[in-house]
C-alpha cells in the first residue's frame, strides 16, 4: 500500500535553477526526486507547494508524494539530509492523510525578502540579502507596506509568464523587521519585509519589494504604488533580485 508523505525542507537556492524539474538543469525538485527514488528503489515524483525561482531560498518549503511500502520517516529524513547536504535539508517527514496535496491543500504562505542597507556587502549575508547603499526612510517603507496589505488585484505586480487564472490575492500582513529572520537581532543593517498572504503571483513579492524600496528612497513617486495596484499588468518596474527572497512557511 502506498502512503502519502508530507516533507518540509529548507534549501539554499544559490546553486539551483529554481524548484521545478527542467531538462539538463539542476533543480531542487530534481535533486529531491533523484535521492528519494534511490531510497525507495522506485521512481518517486514529488509535488511542491509552489515553485521558487532560480536563486530563491526556502526555510519551509513543503512537498508531498506517494511512498511505496513501509514508512520509516526518521530514516527518510536522515537520508535526504545526508545525501543532499549542505544545500538541502529535510526538516520533517511525516505521513499525511490520503487527500493531502502540498499545493492544493495550502491556505497561506509566508515569505521574507531580506535587504542589507549598507555601503558594502557583508560576506555572511551577501548570498541571502539585497545590498542597498541608498539612504532609505524606514518609516516611509513601513507605511508603504501597510498600503499593500489587504485584498487587492495584484495583476500589476505579476510578470508576463504568470499562468494564474485569477490575480486577486489577500495579504494578511506586510511588515518590516530588523536583524535575523528568526532569533535575536544579529545585524543592525539587515532588514526583512515579511509577507503573509493566501497566495502569491509569479514574482509578486520581488516586484512589490522593488517598488516599495524605489519609492522609499525617493526614486519613484508614491503615486506609482496605486498606479500598479490598478494596472492590468504585466509588471513594469524594478524587480528585486532573487537571492534576497526566502519562502518561510507554508500554512495548512
Amino acid at each position: 500500500m502506498k502512503r502519502n508523505l508530507k516533507v518540509t525542507v529548507r534549501y539554499d537556492g544559490t546553486g539551483f535553477a529554481g524548484w521545478q524539474v527542467q531538462p539538463d538543469t539542476r533543480t531542487v525538485q530534481g535533486e529531491l526526486e533523484r535521492v528519494l527514488s534511490q531510497i525507495a528503489g522506485n521512481p518517486i515524483r514529488i509535488y511542491g507547494s509552489g515553485r521558487t525561482d532560480a536563486g530563491v531560498h526556502a526555510l519551509g518549503q513543503v512537498f508531498s508524494c506517494r511512498w511505496p511500502g513501509e514508512l520509516d520517516a526518521a530514516r527518510i529524513r536522515r537520508s535526504i539530509s545526508g545525501m543532499l547536504s549542505p544545500e538541502i535539508r529535510a526538516e520533517r517527514v511525516e505521513e499525511a492523510p490520503s487527500d493531502f496535496h502540498a499545493r492544493s491543500s495550502a491556505v497561506a504562505k509566508r515569505y521574507a525578502y531580506s535587504i542589507a542597507f549598507a555601503r558594502e556587502p557583508d560576506p555572511f549575508w551577501a548570498r541571502y540579502a539585497w545590498c542597498l547603499p541608498h539612504k532609505i526612510d524606514l518609516d516611509h517603507l513601513a507605511a508603504l507596506c501597510l498600503a499593500v496589505t489587504g485584498e487587492h488585484d495584484f495583476a500589476g505586480f505579476q510578470c508576463s509568464r504568470s499562468s494564474a487564472q485569477t490575480t486577486v490575492r489577500t495579504l494578511y500582513s506586510v511588515e518590516i523587521r530588523q536583524g535575523g529572520i528568526i532569533g535575536p537581532r544579529d545585524a543592525e543593517d539587515l532588514w526583512h519585509i515579511v509577507f503573509h498572504g493566501n497566495g502569491f503571483l509569479y514574482k509578486m513579492v520581488r516586484n512589490i519589494t522593488g517598488t516599495l524600496v524605489e519609492i522609499a528612497r525617493g526614486a519613484l513617486p508614491e503615486e506609482r504604488l496605486q498606479e500598479l495596484l490598478l494596472s492590468p499588468g504585466p509588471f513594469h518596474g524594478h524587480t528585486a533580485p532573487a537571492h534576497g527572497l526566502a519562502l518561510l512557511e507554508v500554512i495548512y
